[in-house]
């Protein structure tokens, strides 16, 4: 019964592609920047406004009935405001434009939160909402001023992530029709890999499973320098950041002969997500505990190196690992 129902919808859609490609053309990707405009702004009475529509028919039969002028005149008034009001939220949406769409680095299983820049001209443009699927976010436009609005989306997993189609709607300004358009940018965005929590000891410099290395176990100081976001709490000098009135950590210079390699063959009884998923917590503690390293993967090998652009790459190879399931 479903495969029946499921096919006659396609056979449905496959017919509106052809008929009516006015109203399905915004199923496709577009390029950035999107533009709304008469065309692909669309309008229905929501039920307030069908609501208010059946009281103005009531107000007006009793007006007709009973000849009552004053009454007429107020049934008339109140339509009138209502069919203004239409136009009023077209204005709104219309001219809108989406100029760039970005995302924030982010882990499968995290939300993922995008960030649309739209372009609103020289109007003012209040009480704009977004949805993707059942997240909802408002937000207004002030005139000649970009605005940047934050969408969330949850359950995310690795790899290489598409928006979709993002509504943008209105009921300004009585909430009697709801105005609405779509928006289906042609991007894309890479999720990185879930992290293991807790996180594994680092391995020892062949690769093998050891314990992590006590601060200053294998440290030699080396000076002070400032602060940076990935430096581990334990590395900050605190009476030197006290004297110096700003974060202090100390400078530390590994010996030679402890070179640190993430292999992904030696995790050996670890499916391939679960390998993953060690990997990318490695990645991140070698990261903050500022070691050099390198990543060994089935197909290349990244490093020795260490910093933003060694972090981005790694995870990136991480991330588009094909989820085969091996075992190896």
């Amino acid at each position: 019964m479903s495969a029946s129902i499921a096919g006659l919808r396609t056979r449905v859609l496959a017919a509106a592609e052809r008929r009516l490609p006015a109203l399905t053309r915004l199923r496709r990707t577009e390029p950035l920047p999107i533009r709304l405009d008469r065309r692909r702004i669309y309008v229905l009475p929501t039920r307030f406004g069908l609501g208010f529509a059946a009281l103005l028919f009531v107000m007006l039969l009793g007006a007709l009935n009973y000849g009552n002028n004053p009454a007429l005149l107020l049934t008339c008034l109140l339509g009138a405001a209502a069919g203004a009001s239409v136009f009023f939220g077209f204005r709104i949406l219309s001219g809108l434009s989406l100029q760039r769409l970005r995302a924030d680095e982010t882990h499968a299983g995290e939300p993922l939160r995008l960030h649309l820049c739209f372009t609103p001209g020289a109007r003012v443009r209040p009480s704009l909402r977004l949805r993707r699927g059942d997240t909802e976010t408002a937000f207004a436009v002030q005139a000649n001023v970009d605005c940047d609005a934050a969408l969330s989306v949850p359950d995310t997993r690795r790899g290489w992530f598409r928006p979709g189609r993002i509504r943008v709607w209105t009921e300004y300004p009585l909430g009697l029709f709801q105005l609405w358009s779509w928006l289906h940018p042609d991007s894309e965005f890479l999720i990185y890999p879930a992290r293991e929590t807790p996180p594994p000891p680092l391995p020892s410099g062949d690769g093998r499973l050891g314990e992590q290395l006590n601060a200053g176990a294998s440290e030699e100081h080396a000076g002070l320098r400032d602060y940076h976001p990935t430096d581990a709490s334990r590395l900050i000098a605190w009476k030197a950041s006290v004297r110096h009135d700003s974060l202090l950590v100390r400078d530390v210079e590994r010996r030679s002969g402890e070179a640190l390699t993430l292999d992904y063959a030696g995790l050996r009884g670890l499916d391939t997500e679960a390998r993953i998923r060690r990997l990318t917590a490695w990645v991140l503690i070698a990261e903050s505990a500022q070691r050099s390293y390198t990543l060994r993967l089935p197909n290349e090998t990244i490093g020795p190196g260490l910093g933003a652009s060694q972090r981005r790459e790694c995870l990136r190879a991480l991330a588009l690992l094909p989820a085969d399931g091996a075992h190896d």
